[in-house]
């Protein structure tokens, strides 16, 4: 099956045609993008349950205008009163302008965006719609998968399941631009949570994907896995910080890659001279068997489009090659300030939010070595498995990343020690230079969400395969 674009928008593309062509005649450059999302989040518990809202949910849409300086927007949500919203965008393009001038700030000039002229449309494929299917079933199911994980073991006091299905419908059009795409995906967590005297731990294991009700026949076969990795939390020890040798299974290592090489990478960082990473493009950041690709469609997940929240095609954009740094990912204003091509990376949190250059699938390439070979070459050193979360600093090219656990290695063979928790820390470039060996069978993920600093949602996924490095562990 395929997704359909929403009724709302199929009928609205008429009025925003008629709007575009009436605003080009005071504009050299006008822009309209349409959002429509629709979805709904599940959660079971031991306690409760809960049926609302997805936090993705919007309707409206945002005009952009060229202001014979830069640009300027105005986002609504709906197309009653066209007279009105001419008024308006022509008002706030006027006085973005004069506002700047008359309070003397030194603002950013830009050309006019040169559009080439495109018609064309996406709409992923799925199995089964989850929204034709009853929340009384889905409650269901997702009440035997948590009863399920909490016959595991007595020492469970809780094995929460969340779901969520999104269904985006979005249309661009400008005067040479008519885009649309309706993209539906759906993510599911299970997090077991155990304790054993007095000391509670919890992990996690997540699905998602371009898939409908579908991904309920996956969770059953993740509750085992969780099950025993919490178990195995309980008996952790802490860690002795220092170096040591170090293989990331493919959560971890497509965590770094999202921290190391998507924000470091993410180009209007670049125009405000606040990434170290623009000085290294050409110039080696990693070992030579690493290669790193972002894109919408470098890969098949939540992160998946046909065009960006600025009406620019997705790409798939190889960011390192054989080690070198070769390119950054951009929103299409920052491409025009640093003269590049636009990687179509533009992404708005809502239609009500600004676009900025944002990651969309994030992933360390397939190697060639195997992970029965890594284990074997460490001589001290962790097997580091699951993450709960990252943070990098663009500017000074630091990364810190809170890994679930580590399992210890002597002389090639596991001891049976789990340490936890993990925290993997560093400079980009020294990790990622010391990256000696890289698996096949390449697994993304993308159950949950990026933000830029501290706000700016947008759905990511990440990924890579086992690699073996050296990092600073605490």
């Amino acid at each position: 099956m395929k997704a359909k674009l929403s009724n709302y928008l199929i009928n609205q593309k008429t009025i925003i045609k008629s709007l575009v062509k009436d605003l080009s005649e005071d504009f050299k450059y006008v822009s309209v993008l349409g959002s429509d999302t629709i979805g709904t989040s599940f959660n079971i518990s031991r306690t409760s349950s809960t049926v609302g809202d997805s936090m993705w949910s919007e309707r409206g849409f945002v005009i952009r205008v060229y202001n014979g300086y830069n640009y300027s927007e105005y986002s609504f949500n709906t197309l009653n009163n066209v007279e009105y919203i001419i008024s308006r965008i022509k008002e706030i393009a006027i006085n973005d302008v004069k506002i700047l001038m008359k309070n003397g700030i030194v603002f950013s000039e830009y050309p006019i965006i040169e559009e080439e002229t495109i018609t064309k449309d996406f709409f992923s494929e799925y199995k089964q719609d989850p929204f034709l299917v009853s929340s009384e079933e889905k409650l269901s199911r997702m009440t035997e998968i948590m009863n399920r994980g909490l016959s595991t073991d007595k020492l469970f006091i809780d094995f929460r399941v969340s779901y969520e299905e999104v269904k985006i419908s979005k249309i661009f059009i400008s005067s040479k631009k008519d885009l649309a795409q309706s993209i539906l995906y759906t993510n599911m967590s299970l997090i077991g949570i155990a304790r054993k005297d007095g000391n509670i731990k919890y992990d996690y294991a997540g699905i998602s994907g371009l898939k409908g009700y579908e991904i309920f026949d996956e969770a059953p076969n993740k509750v085992s896995k969780v099950a025993e990795s919490v178990l195995e939390l309980l008996d952790a020890k802490r860690i002795e910080p220092g170096t040591y040798e170090i293989i990331c299974d493919p959560s971890v290592s497509g965590l770094i890659a999202h921290e190391a090489f998507g924000h470091g990478v993410e180009m209007d960082m670049f125009v405000k001279g606040r990434s170290k990473g623009q000085e290294f493009l050409g110039k080696q950041v990693a070992s030579e068997k690493v290669n790193m690709r972002d894109g919408a469609l470098s890969a098949t997940e939540v992160g998946t489009y046909l065009f960006d929240d600025e009406g620019t095609l997705g790409t798939d954009t190889l960011i390192i090659e054989n080690s070198i740094l070769k390119s950054g990912i951009s929103d299409l204003l920052s491409a025009l300030k640093l003269g590049t091509i636009p990687t179509g990376n533009g992404r708005r949190e809502s239609f009500e939010r600004k676009a900025y250059a944002r990651m969309t699938n994030t992933f360390f390439e397939d190697g060639d070595d195997s992970l029965d070979e890594m284990i074997k070459s460490i001589k001290k050193g962790y097997l580091l498995e699951g993450f709960f979360s990252g943070m990098e600093d663009p500017k000074n090219w630091g990364i810190q990343c809170m890994i679930a656990k580590g399992k210890e290695i002597i002389n090639g063979k596991f001891t049976g020690n789990i340490v936890s928790p993990v925290l993997l820390t560093g400079y980009v470039p020294d990790l990622l230079k010391s990256i000696s060996m890289v698996s096949k069978g390449l697994k993304l993920s993308g159950g949950g969400a990026c933000g830029k600093g501290y706000k700016e949602w947008v759905k990511t996924s990440t990924g890579g395969t086992y690699i073996k490095a050296v990092g600073r562990l605490g």
